[in-house]
């Protein structure tokens, strides 16, 4: 499988949500890891080093872009490319994720998950 060892972080704090891209992810054939927040997705990041990274916004303890920031900031993790997969479609957030660092911004509600799984297969490098 092409696919077979790409690694991807979801970091998104709502559980129904992670689930289902998780499962679909894993149906795909990805290593898939997952964080509920923040400071664990950029803990995660850190350890396993992933391929991509799923990144939401609106999160308790630290958003999304507190999180790219960071993300950006460690040589460890700056090389990553980041997607933001949010339901906030305001321009200027859009705007921000992409000037932070994220490779593209994907709006949760207008996409099913395998239409995620494609676009984010175009990050991915092996």
């Amino acid at each position: 499988m092409k696919n077979a060892k790409a690694k991807i972080l979801l970091i998104e704090d709502d559980s129904f949500l992670l689930n289902m891209y998780s499962t679909k992810f894993e149906i795909e054939g990805y290593d898939i890891s997952i964080a509920e927040d923040g400071a664990k997705g950029i803990e995660l990041a850190r350890d396993i080093v992933p391929d991509i990274i799923l990144l939401d916004i609106m999160m308790p303890k630290m958003d999304g872009f507190e999180v790219l920031k960071e993300l950006k900031a460690d040589s460890a993790t700056a090389e990553i490319p980041v997607v933001i997969l949010t339901n906030i479609n305001q321009r200027d957030d859009v705007e921000r994720g992409m000037s932070l660092g994220a490779v593209d911004y994907f709006i949760k509600a207008h996409f099913i998950p395998s239409e995620i799984v494609k676009k984010v297969e175009k990050f991915i490098k092996l």
